[in-house]
């Protein structure tokens, strides 16, 4: 009988303490904006606006008339007329054009050299400079697209040189350069998204940060840890309870990101750049698969530095730095581009990036590859939670001040 009785005892004690602190904790507005709002609602949603917002506005000066400065346009009618034919409209020179680009005043400047016209009549090479300011990205577009509209006609008009010349317009380009460029319309979308997989980690961190917080150095603060701890229960059972309330709030945080991703990725214009977005059921599937360890893995982490902590502050000053850390294999990936390799999988947080990627890519991730990914984040995970089970085995935790 008492066999039997241990095992259900046991298991009502850890049913106990996980009700306890998610009911509890349902009552906090504090926790549910974060584990349900900020992290998993608000990343989507500002991304969506900032992309459309951005997309629009290049959108506008890819395709609408483009007024772009113009010195010295008496010099050469048959280019502004070419420019004027394809959107660009000159308007008034500008006294000092440098100045002008710097203080974005205009996005570019054409300058066309006095001596334009008669070099174009002996068949020499002509100036036209393009004064534009590097640093300010919002120009970017324009520069381009006056670029490329100057460089098409200068290839024209030299292509009309060489036959008038009685020469074929292929004598000046000997070797052709053909691109065949591999990359799908989805993997393309990918690079644009490379983001996505800190917003899933940081969710997850955000979701059960709060709760991370007050079940340990929260009730330490209020001298409720220490009764708790009186009771004749193990103290693994006590951090078991609380290790799961706190994954289940970053779980809940994690699959209402993927469920807003998977709706508002709908009005991203990808086609438009001719890309590509899959964030359906098989995406958020395979994230959630990928993301299972993780979410423990920082579930301890979380509950082992706030076991540090003395007070409800301290801890959440100690948390906002620990945050940086999942953003660490963005930046790494980002700045130095690394050739992915089956090993890389195994390191936690690492391993969820590239699986991630693979998933924008389209082209799925090994069985292998989700193996490594997995046993690395769970031995990690494993880790983890022993350190933070042999903190709660320690009297000064349940000790204030």
């Amino acid at each position: 009988m008492s066999a039997v009785t241990t095992p259900i005892m046991r298991t009502r004690a850890f049913l106990t303490v996980f009700l306890k602190e998610v009911k509890e904790n349902l009552r906090d507005r504090r926790t549910l904006t974060s584990a349900f709002l900020t992290g998993p609602l608000l990343g989507p949603i500002m991304l969506v606006m900032l992309l459309n917002i951005t997309l629009n506005r290049e959108f506008d000066k890819a395709e609408k008339p483009l007024p772009v400065p113009v010195i010295g346009a008496d010099y050469a009618p048959n280019l502004i007329g070419a420019l004027k034919a394809n959107g660009i409209v000159p308007t008034a020179p500008i006294a000092n054009p440098e100045v002008a680009v710097r203080k974005q005043d205009a996005d570019v400047v054409l300058r066309i050299a006095p001596d334009y016209a008669s070099a174009w009549r002996k068949g020499e090479p002509v100036q036209v400079e393009l004064i534009y300011d590097s640093s300010q990205r919002d120009a970017n577009t324009a520069v381009e697209r006056v670029s490329q509209l100057v460089e098409s006609y200068a290839r024209q008009q030299g292509a009309m040189r060489l036959v008038a010349r009685g020469l074929s317009p292929g004598t000046a380009w000997p070797v052709a350069a053909a691109r065949r460029d591999q990359a799908t319309a989805q993997a393309r979308g990918a690079l644009m998204f490379s983001i996505l997989p800190y917003f899933f980690v940081l969710t997850i961190f955000m979701g059960g940060m709060y709760l991370a917080i007050d079940l340990t150095a929260g009730e330490r603060e209020r001298q409720s840890l220490e009764p708790l701890f009186a009771n004749p229960v193990p103290r693994w059972k006590i951090l078991a309870g609380k290790l799961a309330a706190i994954c289940t709030f970053s779980a809940a945080s994690l699959l209402i990101s993927l469920a807003a991703f998977g709706v508002v990725g709908r009005f991203i214009p990808t086609e438009k750049l001719g890309m590509e977005l899959d964030l359906g059921l098989h995406f958020s599937s395979h994230v959630l698969l990928l993301m299972v360890p993780l979410i423990v893995l920082l579930a301890a982490l979380q509950s082992m530095v706030a076991a540090f902590a003395k007070s409800y502050r301290e801890a959440q000053t100690y948390l906002s730095l620990l945050m940086f850390v999942p953003v660490i294999p963005s930046i790494l990936l980002s700045t130095m581009p690394i050739k992915s390799q089956d090993w890389m999988y195994a390191v936690p947080l690492l391993g969820q990036h590239l699986g991630i990627m693979q998933l924008l890519r389209g082209d799925g991730i090994g069985t292998q590859q989700l193996g490594l990914c997995l046993a690395g984040s769970l031995v990690a995970a494993a880790l983890g939670v022993l350190v933070t089970a042999h903190l709660y085995q320690s009297e000064r935790l349940a000790i204030s001040g």
